[in-house]
């Protein structure tokens, strides 16, 4: 699967998504592009997953034509999304194209 980290996501979300093509927004040049153009991009690029931690997004987007799947993360606190590596192996794992999934914090 092809990932697309948003600018807020700390890029050690790799580690979890291994086996995965990963790269990040500002890697692509993106960086402090809008959301809907941003979203346009990845899925333009060939992005099957884009990752946020913005809780904003699904409210500011009209996001039901998109292909790209996305799945927003309960924080972008680096230290407590590495404890939680194996929830965001799994939600990546089950996710489907245009899907939007919010993984909550797990317990």
């Amino acid at each position: 699967m092809k990932i697309l980290l948003d600018e807020c996501v700390p890029v050690q979300v790799r580690k979890a998504l291994e086996g995965h093509e990963v790269m990040t927004v500002p890697k692509m040049g993106w960086a402090g592009v809008t959301n809907g153009e941003l979203l346009g991009l990845a899925e333009a690029a060939g992005f099957d997953l884009f990752i946020v931690a913005d809780k904003n997004l699904r409210y500011q987007q009209n996001l039901s034509d998109r292909r790209l799947a996305i799945l927003e993360l309960w924080t972008n606190h680096r230290p407590t999304l590495e404890l939680h590596s194996d929830a965001i192996r799994r939600s990546v794992d089950r996710i489907q194209s245009g899907d939007y999934v919010v993984l909550e914090e797990p317990q």
